[in-house]
């Protein structure tokens, strides 16, 4: 395992996310911002009522919070956590919805956005390995670190269902791979493929692969929608990141945030 292809990829792909993890690697700060999301709904979610857009004491209140997941730290996203819309961009217009839900940026015109940072604790195979006299176990181990940027966005009218949508769309029109650049950095997606997953009154997953300078690491994408609310998750591991490896999505965190909105 090559150490030095390792770190550069995971502190590019941290960079990218604007994790606190690597926080000092990143440097930069950035405001809000929010683009339009153009999906118009599939027809079940169209055919249903319009729902209240949550306050943001509501989505305050519906938010992760410690001790929520089990074997994670949860807590409130600082400004470095996210990128603001207006930070991220794709080469392909119908790519943006992705870009910016990879990057933690708004989608589309919420009402009310809540985020969170929600980072896995080191399991006890992991103790166990970090001790090995095989440096690339023991580094894989030490590494082996998921962080999730989860985001609570209510929106007026039918604006949740076109916003999950508008990611539908964009998974299957940019299944070929976009580029996009998000704080100055570009980095190419080089492939999307849609998971199962089951959650909400709607929702959709994906594992996109990231490539910069030579280097790949995957990212795992979940979009939920329960009412007026989107809720989505964006997760990163560094292990899997330095190594290519395939790691899960993050259901733990998306059941224990669904719980809380229903």
């Amino acid at each position: 395992m090559r150490s030095t292809a390792i770190r550069r990829t995971v502190v590019a792909a941290a960079c990218a996310m604007s994790l606190t993890l690597l926080a000092t690697a990143c440097g930069g700060e950035s405001d809000s911002g929010s683009k339009a999301a153009d999906g118009t709904g599939k027809e079940s979610a169209a055919a249903q009522p319009a729902a209240k857009a949550l306050t943001a004491e509501e989505l305050e209140k519906a938010a992760l919070v410690q001790g929520d997941v089990k074997g994670h730290k949860i807590a409130k996203a600082g400004k470095d956590d996210a990128l603001a819309a207006s930070d991220v961009t794709a080469d392909k217009k119908a790519c943006e919805p992705l870009a910016d839900a990879l990057m933690g940026a708004e989608l589309g015109a919420p009402a009310a956005v809540n985020r969170r940072k929600v980072v896995s604790e080191p399991k006890k195979d992991q103790k166990d390995k970090l001790d090995s006299e095989d440096a690339g176990e023991a580094f894989a181990a030490a590494f082996d670190i998921t962080t999730t940027l989860t985001s609570l966005a209510s929106y007026d009218g039918k604006g949740a269902q076109d916003t999950v949508e508008s990611l539908r769309t964009a998974a299957t029109a940019c299944s070929g791979g976009f580029a996009l650049t998000a704080a100055g950095t570009t980095q190419k997606v080089v492939t999307i493929e849609e998971e199962k997953i089951a959650g909400g009154e709607e929702a959709a997953a994906w594992t996109l692969t990231m490539e910069q300078d030579g280097d790949k690491a995957l990212l795992k994408l979940v979009v939920a929608r329960q009412g007026a609310t989107v809720a989505s998750f964006s997760s990163l591991n560094l292990a899997a990141s330095g190594t290519g490896q395939d790691f899960e999505l993050p259901t733990v965190i998306v059941d224990a945030q669904l719980a809380k909105l229903v």
